[in-house]
C-alpha cells in the first residue's frame, strides 16, 4: 500500500502527540544536547589556543599549554556525563511513548468489533502491536539521540565559524545544502519500500501463527512442503523488499559524505590561502576552523542517516495507528439497561444479517421463545446456526429488524449485564492459564471449592481432574497442558454448570467428547437445562431430541420448526437428515 505524504504527515502529527506527553523530559533533554554540543565545540579554540602557543613563540609555554590540555580535559569529562544522562532520558522517553502506543492498540482490540477480527489476519495484527511497534522504537530512539544533538551542533559551529571568519563560514553554508537535498531524495524512496516490508512482515507472522497453532492438520495432509514452499515465496519478497529498503537508505551515508569531504577540502583550501596570502587567520584558528567544519557537516550525515531510519519508524508506526484509529463497537446507550434475573423470553423480530452487503445469511427470521424453552437450531453447515447465537450475545448486531431479551431489545442492554446472563459452551474450548479451579471458577470468582468439586462431579470432569498431578490445583494452559480437547470441553461444561445462569447456548457442546461420556452428562444437561431457556446448536441429532423445539434452518431461513416426533411425521427435510445419521444403526 503506497503512503502519501499526507500519510507521513499524520504519523509524524500522532508520534509528536504522545512524545509531548513527556514535555519535561524533552526539555532537560534538549538543554542537556545544548550544554554538550556548546561544550563540545568549546574544545577546538582550546585546541587552536594550543597550537598558537606552540606555532607564535620561540620557547613554548608548557605551562600554558598544560592548563588549555587540563580544562580541555574536565570539559571532556563534563560533556561525557551529560550525554549520557541525555542518553538515559531519551531511552526512557522513547519506551514510555512505545509503552503508551502498546497499551492504546491492546485496549483499542478489546473495543474493536468482532467483524474487524474476524475479517483480519490474526498474525498481522500481532505484528503490528509487537514487530512494528519496536521497529518505531528503535527509529525513535535513534531520532531522539542524535537528531537533538545533531540540530544543536549544527548551530553552535556556525555561530563559532562566523565568530572566527565569516566569508569561510559562507562558503560552507552554500555548500551544505547539496546534503539535506540528497537526504530528501533518499528518504522519499525509501518509505515505501519500509511500508512494503512492513506489510509483508505482518503477513509472514500471519502464516507462522497460523502453521504453529495447526501443525498437526499440516502433518495429517502431508503439507510440510507445501508450507515450506508457501513460506519461502513470502520469505523471498520480504528479502527483496528488505534489500531495496537497505539499498535506497544506505545511499545516504556515502552521498553526504562525499559532499561533507568537499566542504572540508573547500575550507582547507581557501583557510590555507587565507593565512598564507592574506594573513586573516592564524595557523591555530585554521585548526579549529576544519575541526569545526567536520562537526558542522557530520550531524547533515547523522541526520540523514536518521532521516531514513524514521523512514522505516513511520512506515511502522502508520500501521499501528491506522488499528489505533480503527472504529470501535458502537458503545451502550447512554441509558442502556442491566439486565437482572432475566426470565429468559427471546423475541427475534424479522431480522436479517449479512457479513458483507452482497450476500445476506439471514432473512427475514422470526422467532418466539417463552422462559425454560429448550431450542434446537439444525441445519447443513454455513446455514446460519452459528450467526444467530453470535446475534442473541451481540457480537454483532443485526442489519434489520430486532431481538428482545424479556421484552427489552438487546440494543437497549447493556453487553456484559446481556452475556453474563447467558451460559456458553462453544466447539472451540478455551482454558487460561492457570489452575484448574481457577479455570472452573472464570465465572465465579466467589465460588467456593466446595461448590467447584460439585460442579466438576456433576459433569463427570472430576474423574480426569483427580488423576492430575495436583488435582484441582494443577496449573494448566490453552497448550502445552497434556489435557485433551474433549478433557479441555468438559471443563468449559463445568464452568457453565457451576455458573447456571438463566439462558444457555451449547454449540455442539458434547462436539470433542466420545459417545459414552456424552451419554453419561446427558443427564447433567438435563438438570442444568431445567427451567433454563436454552439454545441448543448440534449436528449429531441424538443430542437434540429432547428439545421442546427444533429450528431446521437452511440458507438463513427456518424451513421447518416442531418437536421431534413432529418433524419426524413431517417426513420433511429434518426427517432426511435424521435418517442420513441413522439409516445404519
Amino acid at each position: 500500500m503506497k503512503q502519501t505524504k499526507s500519510d507521513q504527515r499524520k504519523a509524524i502529527e500522532k508520534t509528536l502527540a504522545y512524545v509531548g506527553r513527556y514535555k519535561v523530559q524533552i526539555t532537560f533533554s534538549i538543554i542537556l544536547a545544548a550544554a554538550s554540543a556548546a561544550l563540545t565545540l568549546y574544545v577546538p579554540i582550546l585546541i587552536g589556543q594550543a597550537i598558537d602557543l606552540i606555532v607564535g613563540v620561540h620557547n613554548v609555554d608548557i605551562i600554558g599549554i598544560v592548563r588549555i590540555l587540563i580544562k580541555a580535559g574536565i570539559i571532556v569529562v563534563v560533556t561525557a556525563v551529560m550525554q549520557w544522562l541525555m542518553s538515559i532520558i531519551n531511552n526512557k522517553v522513547t519506551f514510555r511513548v512505545v509503552r503508551d502506543i502498546r497499551n492504546e492498540a491492546f485496549e483499542k482490540l478489546q473495543k474493536l468489533p468482532l467483524s474487524y477480527i474476524d475479517s483480519h489476519v490474526h498474525g498481522d495484527i500481532v505484528s503490528r502491536i509487537i514487530a512494528d511497534v519496536d521497529q518505531f522504537a528503535d527509529g525513535l530512539l535513534m531520532g531522539f539521540t542524535q537528531f537533538f544533538t545533531g540540530v544543536v551542533t549544527i548551530l553552535g559551529t556556525l555561530c563559532f565559524m562566523l565568530s572566527l571568519e565569516p566569508r569561510i563560514t559562507l562558503i560552507v553554508v552554500i555548500l551544505t545544502p547539496i546534503s539535506l537535498f540528497i537526504a530528501k531524495a533518499i528518504a522519499k524512496a525509501t518509505y515505501n519500500y519500509f511500508m512494503v516490508q512492513s506489510e509483508i512482515r505482518g503477513e509472514q507472522t500471519a502464516l507462522i501463527d497460523e502453521l504453529i497453532g495447526n501443525m498437526k492438520i499440516v502433518k495429517a495432509f502431508s503439507h510440510e512442503e507445501q508450507s515450506a514452499a508457501d513460506f519461502e515465496e513470502i520469505n523471498e519478497r520480504l528479502t527483496k523488499a528488505s534489500i531495496k529498503a537497505v539499498f535506497y537508505s544506505s545511499l545516504t551515508n556515502p552521498c553526504t559524505r562525499f559532499v561533507n569531504s568537499l566542504i572540508y577540502a573547500a575550507v582547507a583550501l581557501v583557510g590555507a590561502v587565507s593565512i598564507i596570502r592574506f594573513d586573516l587567520i592564524t595557523v591555530g584558528e585554521l585548526t579549529c576552523f576544519l575541526s569545526y567544519a567536520t562537526q558542522y557537516t557530520k550531524p547533515f550525515n547523522e541526520i540523514s542517516g536518521v532521516v531514513t531510519e524514521l523512514q522505516n519508524a513511520l512506515a511502522c508506526a502508520s500501521r499501528v495507528f491506522e488499528l489505533i484509529e480503527e472504529q470501535p463497537q458502537i458503545p451502550d446507550k447512554k441509558n442502556a439497561h442491566i439486565l437482572k434475573n432475566a426470565e429468559g423470553s427471546v423475541s427475534i423480530s424479522n431480522i436479517d444479517f449479512s457479513y458483507t452487503p452482497d450476500t445476506k445469511l439471514i432473512k427475514s427470521l422470526s422467532l418466539d421463545v417463552k422462559p425454560g424453552t429448550r431450542i434446537a437450531i439444525v441445519g447443513p453447515t454455513g446455514c446460519g446456526k452459528t450467526t444467530l447465537i453470535n446475534l442473541l450475545m451481540r457480537f454483532y448486531d443485526v442489519t434489520d429488524g430486532s431481538i428482545g431479551i424479556d421484552g427489552q431489545d438487546v440494543r437497549d442492554i447493556t453487553r456484559s449485564s446481556l452475556r453474563e446472563s447467558f451460559g456458553m459452551v462453544l466447539q472451540e474450548t478455551w482454558i487460561k492459564s492457570g489452575t484448574v479451579c481457577e479455570n472452573i471458577a472464570m465465572g465465579r470468582p466467589d465460588a467456593t471449592r466446595e461448590e467447584i468439586i460439585a460442579a466438576a462431579k456433576a459433569t463427570h470432569a472430576d474423574r480426569f481432574i483427580e488423576r492430575l498431578p495436583e488435582g484441582y490445583d494443577t496449573v494448566i494452559s490453552d497448550t502445552g497442558s497434556g489435557l485433551s480437547q474433549g478433557q479441555k470441553q468438559l471443563l468449559c461444561i463445568t464452568r457453565v454448570m457451576l455458573h447456571l445462569p438463566p439462558m444457555l447456548i451449547l454449540d455442539e457442546a458434547t462436539s470433542s467428547i466420545d459417545t459414552r461420556t456424552e451419554a453419561i452428562i446427558q443427564s447433567s444437561f438435563a438438570r442444568m437445562m431445567k427451567g433454563r431457556t436454552s439454545f441448543i446448536v448440534a449436528h449429531r441429532l441424538s443430542t437434540v431430541r429432547e428439545a421442546d423445539i427444533i429450528l431446521v434452518m437452511k440458507d438463513g431461513n427456518v424451513i421447518e420448526k416442531g418437536d421431534h416426533k413432529e418433524l419426524l411425521a413431517k417426513n420433511g427435510f429434518y426427517a432426511e437428515l435424521y435418517n442420513s445419521q441413522f439409516a445404519n444403526v
